[in-house]
This record gives C-alpha cells, sequence and structure tokens, in this order.
C-alpha cells in the first residue's frame, strides 16, 4: 500500500502479548507477534512457508515460535532451526523478520529495510517518566477508513466545533483562523490557534483549576508518517500566550495518537494522555480515559462515512480552506515516500550489477 516503510509503527500494547502468538496486520501485511523466553517481542511474517498456514496459529517454544501444522520452527530472525521427519532444514524455510522494539508500553514495528531501524527514531514522549505529569492507559480503536483521512482530522481543529459539540468543542472557535507551519525539527506538520475569553468546554471543565471564561491552545501536530501530538491549554483568560503553560492554573493535555495502516480501508489507533496535574490519580486516568474515548468514538462514526462516501463518490470531491493543514501535509509524506522508493530502486539495481 501506498505509505511510508522505513518509519516505526505501532503493532500492538505491550499488555496485549502475553504467552500466545498475536496476529496483526501492518501496511497490508500479515504479521505474528510472539515473546521470547526473556520477554523480548519478535515479529515474523504470519505464514510458515510450507502450506502457509499462519504462525500465529502456532505455538511458543522458548525462542523459537513452532508451525501448528508440521512443526516447523522458526527463531526470531525467521531462519528454520526444526523440521520434524526430514534430515536436514528445507532449502526456503524461511520467514521475514521485522525489527521490534518495546517503548511507552507498546511494541514498536519497522516495516521497512532492518539496517535503517533506528530506536532513535521512535516518537519521542519527552513526560514519560516526569513525576509530576499524570497518564493514562489509553485504548486502541478500530478505524474503517485509510489512514490519511485520519491524519487530515487530526490537522483540522475546525472539526471540532461540529463533530464534537457535547464534549470538547466552544461555540467561539469555528471561524477563528489558524497558524500552518513546519514542526521544530522539520519531521511533521502542526496546525494551531488561541480562542479568547471562551467557555472551557463540558470534558475539560472537569478538570481546569480555576472558574471562569479561559485562553484556549489548541495545538495539532502530526509527524511522518501517521503519528500526532495534539495539545490543549486551557489558562484563565487573558493569560494565553508564549508562557501560558507556566501559568500556575494551567491545564496542559498531551494527547498522543499513532496510527498503524492496516489496509487501504482500515487504521489501528493507538491513544493515550498525559496531564501536567493530578500525577497517579487513578479516578482522574479513568475519566479521562472515558471521556476521551466518547470523543474519538465520534470522530470515528465521522471517518468511517468518509470512507465510504470517497469510495462511492460521483462527484468530484473539493478542498476548503480548512484544508490547507491536512494537503501540506499529504503533499510532503507523498515525496517522502517517492523519495524512499527511489532508493530502494537504485539499491536493487546496483546490487544487480
Amino acid at each position: 500500500m501506498d505509505a511510508l516503510r522505513n518509519a516505526w509503527y505501532v503493532a500492538a500494547w505491550d499488555r496485549d502479548l502475553g504467552h500466545v502468538p498475536l496476529s496483526i496486520k501492518v501496511l497490508d501485511e500479515a504479521i505474528v507477534l510472539y515473546r521470547q523466553a526473556d520477554g523480548t517481542p519478535a515479529a515474523l511474517e504470519d505464514a510458515c512457508p510450507h502450506r502457509k498456514l499462519p504462525l500465529s496459529r502456532g505455538r511458543i517454544r522458548g525462542d523459537w515460535l513452532e508451525c501448528g501444522y508440521h512443526g516447523l520452527t522458526f527463531d526470531a530472525l525467521g531462519q528454520c532451526r526444526r523440521a520434524p521427519g526430514s534430515d536436514r532444514i528445507p532449502r526456503g524455510a524461511r520467514v521475514q523478520a521485522y525489527p521490534v522494539i518495546s517503548r511507552y508500553a507498546m511494541i514498536w514495528i519497522w516495516m521497512g529495510d532492518p539496517q535503517l531501524a533506528d530506536p532513535a527514531r521512535i516518537f519521542p514522549i519527552p513526560e514519560w517518566s516526569d513525576p509530576a505529569w499524570g497518564r493514562n492507559s489509553g485504548d486502541t480503536m478500530d478505524v474503517e477508513c485509510h489512514y490519511l483521512y485520519v491524519t487530515d482530522n487530526l490537522l483540522d481543529p475546525s472539526h471540532v466545533a461540529w463533530v464534537h459539540q457535547s464534549s470538547i468543542a466552544d461555540t467561539a472557535s469555528a471561524n477563528i483562523p489558524v497558524d500552518i507551519h513546519a514542526n521544530a525539527n522539520g519531521s511533521g506538520l502542526a496546525v494551531t490557534r488561541w480562542t479568547r475569553a471562551v467557555e472551557v468546554p463540558p470534558f475539560y471543565s472537569q478538570f481546569t483549576r480555576f472558574s471562569g471564561r479561559c485562553d484556549r491552545l489548541q495545538h495539532y501536530e502530526v509527524r511522518y508518517p501517521c503519528h500526532a501530538i495534539i495539545q490543549a491549554v486551557f489558562v484563565p483568560s487573558g493569560a494565553g500566550g508564549p508562557a501560558a503553560q507556566s501559568h500556575p492554573e494551567a491545564f496542559v493535555m498531551n494527547s498522543y495518537n499513532f496510527m498503524t495502516p492496516v489496509d487501504d480501508a482500515h487504521t489501528r489507533y493507538f491513544w493515550f494522555q498525559t496531564r501536567n496535574f493530578a500525577p497517579g490519580d487513578v479516578a482522574v486516568a479513568e475519566a479521562m480515559t472515558d471521556g476521551i474515548r466518547k470523543v474519538f468514538k465520534e470522530d470515528q462514526a465521522v471517518l468511517k462515512a468518509v470512507q465510504i462516501g470517497m469510495t462511492q463518490r460521483r462527484t468530484p470531491n473539493i478542498d476548503i480552506a480548512v484544508d490547507a493543514g491536512p494537503l501540506r501535509f499529504r503533499r510532503q509524506l507523498a515525496r517522502l515516500i517517492a523519495a524512499e522508493r527511489e532508493s530502494a530502486a537504485v539499491a536493487i539495481a546496483q546490487n544487480q550489477e
């Protein structure tokens, strides 16, 4: 499928990988995850080379994965180490292995050239281990749409006024323009805006430490290939601006959103939030998870309908002013994908010489 391959994607939550193989699909490729004896995750092509039974239907044997059909057994590098009934390992008895690493309570998988799989390129979460910040456990959402419709949504603060009217919207923000710019290190695009002297929306009002009207920052940032940080900042009216987060009553919530393309019509959406208050408060974490889950379900329903509409459209699709950020992101991502493919083609040609 049309996606960046030399990138880290979230394969699963750490908590979801237990003592049985886990079948997933990333970039339209069937993959099996399993844990080795020391708990280290491994990822292989989910098809035994003998008769293509998914290895996810097999069994974990220490550091190896055994096929449930005829017992061919593979190590974490994809090499067959045992072939019952054979005097030797058959030629071609190997499967593709994928680099995987556990970080931030998630298992990340690299879908491209293994030699380029640098863990330093995993999306950073600076406050992850900061004791002053709270964190909720988050969730996973299956979205029945192409992953770029999700990135469109996450670079579009304007949709909040219509899709999330009962939760995170404020009526004053609908016509306020946004600032679109590359993020600090050029790894993605950010769309931001301040709204001034507005009511705190219902979801956030249960957590803010001040009363009355507020200044609100919406910071929507998506990094290539398709991971996002959505930052919500609320301060008392008149306190908005560059120093807002240092205000003693500032509410700051960072929503981390990791999209994993499954195929051209399905996306797995992993998410959680960090907050600058109530660290370790289980009740606050649960309330935040429940509230955000309801918000994202509203997005889920809209995006499913968008996928259907765009697939079945009879008339041309149009773009409007609020699409400037999403379209700019798509253009740059398309350039990165094209450059990656060109580089891969050159490497193949050189190897054939």
